[in-house]
Protein backbone atom coordinates (compact mmCIF):
# COMPACT_ATOMS: atom_id res chain seq x y z
CA UNK A 1 0.00 0.00 0.00
CA UNK A 2 1.01 3.30 -0.79
CA UNK A 3 0.82 4.22 3.08
CA UNK A 4 3.05 1.07 3.92
CA UNK A 5 0.10 -0.47 5.65
CA UNK A 6 -0.49 -3.20 3.55
CA UNK A 7 0.92 -5.98 1.76
CA UNK A 8 -0.89 -4.50 -1.84
CA UNK A 9 -3.50 -1.90 -3.02
CA UNK A 10 -5.16 -3.05 -6.47
CA UNK A 11 -7.56 -0.48 -8.53
CA UNK A 12 -9.27 -2.07 -11.93
CA UNK A 13 -9.72 1.24 -13.89
CA UNK A 14 -11.16 0.85 -17.59
CA UNK A 15 -8.85 2.82 -19.80
CA UNK A 16 -11.86 3.04 -22.68
CA UNK A 17 -13.68 5.81 -20.50
CA UNK A 18 -13.00 9.27 -19.56
CA UNK A 19 -9.08 9.82 -19.24
CA UNK A 20 -6.89 10.93 -16.46
CA UNK A 21 -8.68 9.00 -13.83
CA UNK A 22 -8.57 10.31 -10.25
CA UNK A 23 -7.37 6.92 -8.81
CA UNK A 24 -7.61 8.30 -5.24
CA UNK A 25 -10.83 8.31 -6.10
CA UNK A 26 -11.13 5.05 -7.42
CA UNK A 27 -12.25 1.85 -5.84
CA UNK A 28 -9.49 -0.45 -4.97
CA UNK A 29 -8.50 -3.51 -3.25
CA UNK A 30 -6.79 -3.59 -0.05
CA UNK A 31 -4.51 -6.41 0.85
CA UNK A 32 -3.35 -6.41 4.72
CA UNK A 33 -0.34 -8.07 5.84
CA UNK A 34 -0.51 -11.45 7.25
CA UNK A 35 -1.22 -12.18 10.39
CA UNK A 36 1.94 -14.38 10.47
CA UNK A 37 5.34 -13.31 11.44
CA UNK A 38 6.40 -12.90 7.94
CA UNK A 39 5.50 -9.35 6.73
CA UNK A 40 5.76 -9.76 3.23
CA UNK A 41 4.57 -7.12 0.36
CA UNK A 42 3.40 -7.78 -2.88
CA UNK A 43 5.70 -6.92 -5.92
CA UNK A 44 4.72 -8.73 -9.08
CA UNK A 45 1.77 -9.43 -11.01
CA UNK A 46 0.70 -11.47 -13.90
CA UNK A 47 -3.22 -11.65 -15.22
CA UNK A 48 -5.27 -14.36 -16.80
CA UNK A 49 -6.91 -12.79 -19.85
CA UNK A 50 -9.40 -15.77 -19.64
CA UNK A 51 -10.53 -15.53 -16.15
CA UNK A 52 -9.46 -12.28 -14.97
CA UNK A 53 -7.70 -14.01 -12.03
CA UNK A 54 -4.67 -11.91 -10.56
CA UNK A 55 -1.55 -13.92 -9.70
CA UNK A 56 0.70 -12.06 -7.12
CA UNK A 57 4.35 -12.95 -5.84
CA UNK A 58 6.10 -11.55 -2.72
CA UNK A 59 8.63 -8.94 -3.56
CA UNK A 60 12.17 -11.04 -1.85
CA UNK A 61 9.74 -13.63 -0.80
CA UNK A 62 8.90 -16.90 -1.37
CA UNK A 63 5.19 -17.55 -2.36
CA UNK A 64 2.68 -16.47 -5.33
CA UNK A 65 -0.91 -16.21 -4.56
CA UNK A 66 -4.18 -16.01 -6.90
CA UNK A 67 -6.78 -13.21 -6.57
CA UNK A 68 -10.36 -14.58 -7.95
CA UNK A 69 -13.20 -12.43 -8.96
CA UNK A 70 -14.60 -14.14 -4.80
CA UNK A 71 -11.35 -11.58 -3.92
CA UNK A 72 -10.10 -14.19 -2.24
CA UNK A 73 -6.76 -14.67 -2.15
CA UNK A 74 -5.35 -18.34 -2.28
CA UNK A 75 -1.41 -19.31 -2.36
CA UNK A 76 -0.68 -21.18 -5.51
CA UNK A 77 2.99 -21.76 -5.34
CA UNK A 78 5.02 -22.05 -2.05
CA UNK A 79 8.90 -23.08 -1.46
CA UNK A 80 10.37 -20.34 -3.46
CA UNK A 81 13.74 -19.08 -2.41
CA UNK A 82 13.70 -15.53 -3.61
CA UNK A 83 11.35 -14.15 -5.08
CA UNK A 84 12.35 -10.68 -6.89
CA UNK A 85 9.35 -8.05 -7.69
CA UNK A 86 8.56 -6.82 -11.18
CA UNK A 87 8.04 -9.75 -13.91
CA UNK A 88 9.71 -12.35 -12.48
CA UNK A 89 6.09 -14.30 -13.33
CA UNK A 90 4.36 -14.30 -16.34
CA UNK A 91 1.78 -16.19 -17.76
CA UNK A 92 2.44 -18.51 -21.45
CA UNK A 93 -0.11 -18.66 -24.28
CA UNK A 94 -1.72 -21.57 -22.77
CA UNK A 95 -2.35 -20.15 -19.45
CA UNK A 96 0.38 -22.15 -17.40
CA UNK A 97 2.49 -19.96 -14.72
CA UNK A 98 5.35 -19.41 -15.33
CA UNK A 99 8.36 -17.91 -12.69
CA UNK A 100 12.28 -17.08 -11.95
CA UNK A 101 13.59 -18.42 -8.62
CA UNK A 102 17.20 -18.39 -8.47
CA UNK A 103 19.25 -21.04 -7.08
CA UNK A 104 22.58 -20.79 -3.96
CA UNK A 105 23.79 -21.96 -1.09
CA UNK A 106 22.83 -18.06 0.39
CA UNK A 107 19.65 -17.83 -1.60
CA UNK A 108 18.45 -21.90 -0.16
CA UNK A 109 18.62 -19.98 3.35
CA UNK A 110 15.85 -17.78 2.48
CA UNK A 111 13.41 -20.85 1.34
CA UNK A 112 10.88 -21.66 3.32
CA UNK A 113 12.03 -25.61 3.84
CA UNK A 114 15.33 -27.58 2.68
CA UNK A 115 16.02 -28.71 -0.89
CA UNK A 116 14.70 -32.68 -1.09
CA UNK A 117 17.01 -35.03 -2.80
CA UNK A 118 15.33 -34.43 -6.55
CA UNK A 119 16.65 -30.91 -6.52
CA UNK A 120 20.28 -31.62 -4.69
CA UNK A 121 22.06 -31.35 -7.50
CA UNK A 122 21.43 -27.64 -7.86
CA UNK A 123 23.66 -27.30 -5.28
CA UNK A 124 25.86 -30.43 -4.98
CA UNK A 125 27.32 -29.14 -8.80
CA UNK A 126 28.25 -26.11 -7.68
CA UNK A 127 25.33 -24.04 -9.53
CA UNK A 128 24.26 -20.76 -9.10
CA UNK A 129 22.03 -19.11 -10.97
CA UNK A 130 18.58 -18.90 -11.92
CA UNK A 131 15.62 -21.42 -11.98
CA UNK A 132 12.89 -21.41 -14.19
CA UNK A 133 9.42 -23.31 -13.47
CA UNK A 134 5.98 -24.07 -14.67
CA UNK A 135 2.67 -25.09 -13.46
CA UNK A 136 -0.83 -25.20 -14.92
CA UNK A 137 -2.93 -23.81 -11.83
CA UNK A 138 -5.78 -24.75 -14.19
CA UNK A 139 -4.64 -28.47 -13.69
CA UNK A 140 -7.37 -30.97 -11.10
CA UNK A 141 -4.38 -31.00 -8.52
CA UNK A 142 -4.11 -29.33 -5.07
CA UNK A 143 -2.90 -25.85 -4.57
CA UNK A 144 -0.58 -24.66 -3.44
CA UNK A 145 2.63 -25.97 -5.56
CA UNK A 146 5.72 -26.75 -3.62
CA UNK A 147 8.29 -25.03 -6.15
CA UNK A 148 10.84 -26.80 -4.09
CA UNK A 149 9.86 -30.37 -5.36
CA UNK A 150 8.66 -29.08 -8.98
CA UNK A 151 11.31 -29.69 -11.58
CA UNK A 152 12.52 -26.91 -13.26
CA UNK A 153 12.16 -26.24 -17.34
CA UNK A 154 15.34 -24.20 -16.87
CA UNK A 155 18.21 -25.82 -16.45
CA UNK A 156 17.35 -29.11 -16.83
CA UNK A 157 18.65 -31.51 -14.43
CA UNK A 158 22.14 -32.92 -15.74
CA UNK A 159 22.37 -29.87 -18.37
CA UNK A 160 24.64 -27.35 -16.64
CA UNK A 161 28.61 -28.14 -17.00
CA UNK A 162 31.14 -27.47 -14.74
CA UNK A 163 32.91 -25.13 -17.41
CA UNK A 164 30.45 -23.20 -18.46
CA UNK A 165 30.48 -19.43 -16.95
CA UNK A 166 27.47 -18.61 -14.83
CA UNK A 167 24.49 -16.31 -15.45
CA UNK A 168 23.73 -13.42 -14.31
CA UNK A 169 20.79 -13.26 -12.30
CA UNK A 170 17.56 -13.16 -14.72
CA UNK A 171 15.11 -10.46 -13.30
CA UNK A 172 12.00 -10.80 -16.00
CA UNK A 173 10.04 -13.12 -18.12
CA UNK A 174 7.34 -12.68 -20.91
CA UNK A 175 6.12 -15.39 -23.01
CA UNK A 176 6.58 -15.16 -27.14
CA UNK A 177 4.62 -17.73 -29.11
CA UNK A 178 5.55 -20.93 -27.55
CA UNK A 179 8.95 -19.54 -26.55
CA UNK A 180 9.92 -17.38 -23.61
CA UNK A 181 11.64 -14.31 -23.43
CA UNK A 182 14.29 -13.38 -20.25
CA UNK A 183 15.97 -10.47 -18.70
CA UNK A 184 19.14 -10.02 -16.78
CA UNK A 185 20.51 -8.18 -14.86
CA UNK A 186 23.03 -6.47 -17.14
CA UNK A 187 20.49 -6.26 -19.57
CA UNK A 188 20.64 -9.35 -21.70
CA UNK A 189 17.86 -10.65 -23.30
CA UNK A 190 17.36 -13.99 -23.71
CA UNK A 191 15.25 -16.60 -25.92
CA UNK A 192 14.23 -20.37 -24.48
CA UNK A 193 13.02 -22.69 -26.50
CA UNK A 194 10.98 -25.61 -26.53
CA UNK A 195 14.03 -27.18 -26.81
CA UNK A 196 15.57 -26.59 -23.51
CA UNK A 197 18.30 -24.16 -24.81
CA UNK A 198 19.19 -20.64 -23.48
CA UNK A 199 20.37 -18.09 -26.74
CA UNK A 200 20.64 -14.89 -26.65
CA UNK A 201 18.62 -12.73 -28.17
CA UNK A 202 20.41 -8.97 -27.76
CA UNK A 203 21.66 -7.04 -25.57
CA UNK A 204 19.77 -3.70 -24.09
CA UNK A 205 22.50 -0.36 -23.50
CA UNK A 206 25.03 -1.11 -20.21
CA UNK A 207 23.44 -0.27 -17.12
CA UNK A 208 22.10 -1.80 -13.56
CA UNK A 209 18.44 -2.92 -14.69
CA UNK A 210 16.02 -3.30 -11.40
CA UNK A 211 12.43 -3.20 -10.93
CA UNK A 212 12.09 -3.95 -14.48
CA UNK A 213 9.02 -4.98 -16.35
CA UNK A 214 8.36 -6.99 -19.65
CA UNK A 215 5.48 -7.22 -22.24
CA UNK A 216 4.97 -8.93 -26.01
CA UNK A 217 3.10 -7.14 -28.53
CA UNK A 218 1.03 -8.93 -31.06
CA UNK A 219 3.52 -8.86 -33.81
CA UNK A 220 6.54 -10.97 -31.40
CA UNK A 221 8.03 -7.70 -30.37
CA UNK A 222 8.78 -7.43 -26.67
CA UNK A 223 9.16 -4.48 -25.02
CA UNK A 224 11.90 -3.49 -21.91
CA UNK A 225 11.10 -1.26 -19.21
CA UNK A 226 14.02 -0.87 -18.05
CA UNK A 227 13.45 0.52 -14.21
CA UNK A 228 14.61 2.55 -11.60
CA UNK A 229 17.78 3.43 -13.21
CA UNK A 230 17.75 2.84 -16.87
CA UNK A 231 14.61 5.02 -16.99
CA UNK A 232 13.91 4.02 -20.81
CA UNK A 233 11.71 1.77 -22.60
CA UNK A 234 13.27 -1.03 -25.48
CA UNK A 235 11.53 -2.43 -28.11
CA UNK A 236 13.31 -6.05 -28.99
CA UNK A 237 11.74 -6.84 -32.71
CA UNK A 238 11.48 -10.69 -33.43
CA UNK A 239 14.57 -10.10 -35.14
CA UNK A 240 16.81 -8.54 -32.44
CA UNK A 241 16.72 -5.42 -33.20
CA UNK A 242 16.89 -2.45 -30.32
CA UNK A 243 15.14 0.67 -30.33
CA UNK A 244 14.09 3.44 -27.35
CA UNK A 245 10.79 3.94 -27.44
CA UNK A 246 10.35 6.59 -24.11
CA UNK A 247 13.41 8.21 -21.68
CA UNK A 248 13.77 9.97 -19.24
CA UNK A 249 10.69 8.53 -17.47
CA UNK A 250 10.27 8.64 -13.60
CA UNK A 251 11.28 5.73 -12.46
CA UNK A 252 9.53 3.31 -14.53
CA UNK A 253 7.47 0.25 -13.45
CA UNK A 254 4.70 -1.58 -14.55
CA UNK A 255 4.21 -2.37 -18.27
CA UNK A 256 1.46 -3.40 -20.61
CA UNK A 257 0.29 -3.65 -23.84
CA UNK A 258 -3.00 -3.53 -25.40
CA UNK A 259 -4.35 -4.97 -28.51
CA UNK A 260 -3.98 -1.47 -30.16
CA UNK A 261 -0.48 -1.68 -29.71
CA UNK A 262 -0.42 1.23 -27.01
CA UNK A 263 1.52 0.68 -24.02
CA UNK A 264 0.63 1.86 -20.82
CA UNK A 265 3.71 2.70 -18.14
CA UNK A 266 3.87 2.70 -14.14
CA UNK A 267 5.67 6.24 -13.54
CA UNK A 268 6.57 5.31 -9.81
CA UNK A 269 8.58 8.53 -9.21
CA UNK A 270 5.44 10.83 -10.67
CA UNK A 271 2.41 8.49 -8.95
CA UNK A 272 0.79 8.17 -12.34
CA UNK A 273 0.15 6.10 -15.12
CA UNK A 274 0.79 6.71 -19.14
CA UNK A 275 -0.10 5.93 -22.47
CA UNK A 276 2.14 5.63 -25.21
CA UNK A 277 0.41 5.35 -28.48
CA UNK A 278 2.14 3.68 -31.37
CA UNK A 279 2.96 6.70 -34.30
CA UNK A 280 0.30 6.67 -36.90
CA UNK A 281 -2.56 6.00 -34.75
CA UNK A 282 -5.08 7.96 -32.57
Amino acid sequence: GWRGDAAAELYRIDVRGALPVNAARAPRVVIPFATEPRKTALGSLAVDPRSGDLFLGEENGNRIYRLGSNQHLRPVAVGLNHLLGGSTMALDRLGRLIFIDYASPETHLRAESPLPPSLSWLTEEGYRGPVVFRIDVHEDRPLPRRADLLPPIFPRNGTIGTDREPLWRLIGVTAAGDDLVFLSAIGEVFRLGPDGELRLMARLPAGHYHRTNLATGSDGSVFVCGGFHIRQIFRISPAGEVTIVASELGDPGGIVIDDTGALYVAETALHRIIRIIPAGRR
